[in-house]
């Protein structure tokens, strides 16, 4: 049993992650690779699916979709005043059209380091990120590439990041949210420096190819609807400011629970910028229609690959696969790194491999005595790694939902920037550590 265990837990992500690349929706793809993963488990198929898989599916969505919901609307108020035509247009004046490939990591790392959900952060930055990619030409197909780096690589998993990737360990090695000192940081600039350079390496291979800025049909109707008005910057900015402020304000100082301080910053964006835009605006209902159209589809992507995770935790293999993995002698960093990595990489989320993993490594880790601030910086890394495979909930969601790209087209740079950098540095973090 544990052998048909093995081969269809592997033979389910496998499956998972071609389906995905072929572009089979991914709804389809979890319950069909899910399935798979049960019988091939001796899995009561009835359990696995009608509990384990809803449980995770609905958790996620009762979680998470009201902050969705407000970030789709917003990303897409953003978009249909101009307001996101305005903050390109001044990005391009500070930094230059050669610079829009920081500009839009660097937008994306400013909000999810202020603490805002990655899928906020996705529907914000697009329509920004569209305007400045068309203005320097740049091949759309890298859009995704930035967004996904600039909020879920070195963001999420350095010192001091409000992400709840970061905030997880805390709770099972008793940290705090800036564990893992110097290496720590040092690791997260060095995910910075080499993953912008592998991204702009990639995008003048491609200019050199002769791409030009060529967007999908879908998502040419970006950009911002009233093109001949003129937004003052600071008004733009200033949605965006209260956003990030405000979460920072009600969840630090107040000690409001993140989703709560979440929820109230955006509400309170969103109606000043209604308030701010009104003249530009003349079709609210659409803007209202389409963000929440949006916010569905992406929070089902997710919730899709979370049921996949929560099958798959089930299983005598990924069981085994924890055990051998946590009794490694001498290698007792690289083996925690290596379980939340796989369990990251099989659950497709860094949050829910971590969820699933800490609680089973942490105990076992502690009783090596090792350094809690080491454990703690290298789980977050190590959940960042393998969690950006092509079934991720957010990269789904940035690539299909929010940019209207292709797998094809877009995940290759995906994959250099979020999996194949963080997982270098990881195996940096192990040796420095272990050196310490």
């Amino acid at each position: 049993m544990l052998v048909a265990s093995f081969i269809g837990l592997f033979a389910g992500l496998a499956l998972l992650v071609v389906l995905t690349m072929r572009g089979v929706n991914i709804i389809i793809s979890a319950v069909l690779c899910a399935v798979l993963v049960a019988l091939c488990s001796g899995l009561s198929l009835r359990d696995a699916m009608l509990d384990s898989y809803m449980d995770g599916f609905t958790g996620f969505f009762t979680t998470w979709f009201p902050a969705i919901l407000l970030g789709a609307i917003f990303g897409q108020l953003m978009d249909d005043s101009g307001a996101a035509k305005a903050i390109a247009r001044k990005s391009r004046d500070w930094f230059g059209e050669k610079r829009a490939i920081m500009a839009v990591v660097g937008a994306s790392a400013i909000l999810t380091y202020g603490g805002v959900s990655v899928f906020v952060v996705g529907f914000s930055v697009y329509p920004i990120a569209y305007e400045l990619f068309k203005g320097a030409n740049l091949p759309h197909r890298f859009i995704p590439a930035a967004m996904v780096f600039g909020s879920i690589s070195f963001t999420m998993t350095s010192p001091g990041s409000p992400e709840v990737q970061n905030l997880i360990p805390t709770e099972y090695f008793g940290t705090t949210a800036v564990a893992g000192g110097f290496i720590g940081v040092l690791c997260g600039i060095t995910i910075l420096m080499i993953g912008a350079f592998a991204i702009r390496t990639l995008v003048r291979r491609a200019i050199a190819a002769g791409e030009t800025f060529d967007p999908p049909a879908a998502s040419r109707n970006h950009g911002g609807r009233e093109t001949d008005s003129s937004i003052p910057i600071i008004a733009a900015l200033t949605p965006l400011v209260v956003l990030v402020g405000g979460f920072n304000v009600l969840a630090l100082i107040f000690e409001m629970r993140a989703v709560e301080a979440l929820l109230i910053a955006m509400v309170a964006s969103l109606a000043l910028g209604f308030t701010l835009f009104h003249r530009h605006l003349h079709q609210r209902g659409r803007t209202l229609g389409l963000g929440a159209d949006n916010a569905l589809v992406a929070t089902a992507n997710t919730c899709a690959v979370v049921g996949f995770g929560a099958v798959a935790a089930l299983t005598p293999a990924f069981k085994e696969i924890v055990a051998v993995l946590t009794d490694l002698p001498g290698l007792e960093y690289a083996g925690l790194a290596m379980a939340v990595t796989a369990i990251a990489g099989i659950t497709g989320s860094a949050s829910g491999g971590l969820g699933i993993a800490l609680p089973i490594l942490a105990p076992i880790y502690q009783g090596m005595g090792l350094d809690n601030g080491a454990m703690h910086r290298i789980s977050a890394l190590a959940s960042g790694g393998l969690d950006s495979l092509p079934h991720n909930g957010y990269v789904v969601t940035t690539i299909r939902a929010i940019c209207k790209e292709t797998h094809q087209r877009a995940y290759p740079a995906v994959f250099v920037a979020s999996v194949l950098v963080p997982s270098l540095v990881l195996a940096l973090a192990v040796v420095l550590y272990t050196l310490v």
